[in-house]
C-alpha cells in the first residue's frame, strides 16, 4: 500500500553477540535445573534446557527499543501516523533482523468544504415542551404517603398474592408484601387493571392468562387465577405550585409559576441549542468528508476503535460497571462492541484528517499567548496545577492543537 513503508534493521557483530551473552547471564541467575544450584548451571546447560531459540527472542527484546528509536530517527521527515509495527524477520547466531512497518499519512485530496447548503435548525420552545419539564420537575418532588380508599391507576399497592392453574399452586407463583405500582405494566396483562377499585385489606381472585410467548414452558398461553390481598395502598403525591414549592426548589429568583416556566424555558432553549449546534456540525463534517479523497490506513480505524472502548470501559467504570460486567450483561464482547463503534472510529479519523488539512489551506495559525491562555482557564476550570493538567492533556502542543481543530471546524460552519 501506497501509505506503508516498511524497513529492516539488522543488528549483528558485536552488538548482537553482547545482547545475547547478557541474556543467557541474566537467564542462567534465575533458572534452576536439576543437579545443580540455582545460578551455578553451566551455561551450554543452561543453552540446552532453556533452548538457543528461546534466548535468540529474549535477546531480541532487550533490542527492539533502541532499534525504534533509530528506525525513527532516520525516518523523521516522514510523517507517521500510528505507532510503527515490529516484528522479528529473520534470527541466527549471527544477528536479528527487525521488520518494522511504518503507517504514513495519506495522501488527502481536500474537496469542496465552503457553502455546502448545510441549514442549521431554528431553536424553537413550545409551550407544551415547558409545561412536560415542569411536570416533570414536580414529579421529581413528589412523596409517597399512604392513602385511604380505593386503588387507582397510578398507585403503588402491597400485596400478597399466590397463582392457580387448574386450582393448583405453579412455582413462582406466590409473594408476599408485594409492591405493585398499577399502570407500570409489570405484571401479566390484565391483573393490574382487575386490582383498581379495591380496598386495603380486600381480598379478590383475579383471572389472567398468560402470553404465549412466556419463559416458563408450562404456563405459555395458560388460564390461571391469582388470588391477592391487598395490605397497603400508597399514592404519588405531586406539589402543588406554590410558596413551600419555590422554597424547596431553591434556585434563585424563582417564586411564581411564572418565573420558574422562564427558567424552565432557558434551560430547555440552551439544550436544544446545544444539541443543534452538535447537528449541524456532524452534517457538515460529513458533506464535507465526502468530498474529500484520502485513503484511510486500517491500522488508525483500530487504533481509534481501542481508544473508544478504552474511554467507554473508563465511562462505564464511573457507573460501577467493568467492561467484562458490560459484556456479560449484554451477551457480547469486545468483537461485537467494535463492530458497533467501527462507523464512529471511521468518522473521527476521517473528520481529524478533514480539520488537519483545513487547518493547512487556511493557514490558522495559534499565537502562544493564546495557548498560555487557553492553559490557564482549563487549569482553573478543573481546578489542577498547568503540570498536573499538562501531563494529562498530552501536553501544550495537544492543547495548540486541539485550538487549531476548533478554528477549523469555525471555517466550516461560518462558509455554510
Amino acid at each position: 500500500m501506497a501509505n506503508v513503508k516498511e524497513i529492516k534493521k539488522k543488528i549483528e557483530g558485536e552488538a548482537w553477540k553482547k545482547a545475547i551473552d547478557k541474556t543467557v547471564k541474566d537467564i542462567q541467575k534465575k533458572i534452576t535445573i536439576n543437579g545443580f544450584r540455582k545460578g551455578k548451571a553451566p551455561i551450554p546447560t543452561v543453552i540446552k534446557e532453556y533452548g538457543q531459540n528461546n534466548i535468540w527472542l529474549d535477546a531480541a527484546d532487550t533490542l527492539i527499543q533502541s532499534a525504534y528509536e533509530e528506525v525513527m530517527e532516520e525516518n523523521k521527515e516522514v510523517e507517521i501516523v500510528t505507532r510503527p509495527d515490529a516484528t522479528i524477520s529473520a534470527m541466527s547466531d549471527e544477528y536479528v533482523e527487525f521488520l518494522f512497518t511504518l503507517t504514513l499519512r495519506p495522501d488527502i485530496k481536500l474537496g469542496e468544504y465552503k457553502k455546502l447548503g448545510v441549514k442549521k435548525e431554528k431553536v424553537e420552545v413550545t409551550d407544551e415542551e415547558v409545561a412536560t419539564s415542569l411536570e416533570s420537575m414536580r414529579k421529581r418532588y413528589a412523596e409517597v404517603v399512604i392513602k385511604e380508599g380505593k386503588v387507582a391507576d397510578g398507585d403503588t399497592t402491597i400485596i400478597d398474592f399466590e397463582g392457580f392453574k387448574d386450582g393448583v399452586p405453579f412455582d413462582g407463583g406466590k409473594a408476599e408484601n408485594y409492591s405493585l405500582t398499577i399502570g407500570s405494566n409489570t405484571f401479566i396483562p390484565g391483573f393490574e387493571e382487575q386490582m383498581i377499585g379495591m380496598s386495603k385489606g380486600e381480598e379478590k381472585e383475579i383471572q389472567v392468562t398468560f402470553p404465549e410467548d412466556y419463559h416458563a414452558e408450562d404456563l405459555k398461553g395458560a388460564a390461571v387465577t391469582f388470588k391477592v390481598k391487598v395490605n397497603e395502598i400508597k399514592e404519588t403525591k405531586v406539589p402543588e405550585l406554590d410558596e413551600e414549592f419555590f422554597e424547596d426548589l431553591g434556585m434563585e429568583g424563582i417564586n411564581s409559576e411564572e418565573s420558574l416556566k422562564e427558567e424552565l424555558k432557558k434551560t430547555i432553549e440552551a439544550r436544544k441549542t446545544h444539541e443543534i449546534e452538535n447537528k449541524f456540525i456532524d452534517e457538515v463534517l460529513d458533506k464535507a468528508i465526502a468530498n474529500m479523497e484520502i485513503e484511510i490506513p486500517h491500522q488508525m480505524i483500530h487504533d481509534e476503535l481501542d481508544r473508544m472502548i478504552e474511554q467507554y470501559s473508563e465511562n462505564l467504570k464511573m457507573q460501577g460497571i467493568t467492561l467484562e460486567q458490560y459484556y456479560q450483561f449484554t451477551s457480547s464482547n469486545e468483537q461485537v462492541l467494535k463492530e458497533e463503534m467501527h462507523p464512529e472510529a471511521e468518522k473521527r479519523v476521517h473528520a481529524r484528517f478533514l480539520l488537519e488539512e483545513i487547518a493547512k489551506e487556511e493557514k490558522i495559525t495559534i499565537a502562544p499567548q493564546d495557548v498560555d491562555e487557553e492553559i490557564k482557564k482549563l487549569t482553573e476550570e478543573y481546578k489542577m496545577t498547568e503540570e498536573e493538567f499538562l501531563k494529562l492533556c498530552g501536553g501544550r502542543e495537544m492543547i495548540e492543537y486541539d485550538m487549531k481543530m476548533r478554528k477549523a471546524i469555525e471555517i466550516l460552519k461560518d462558509n455554510n
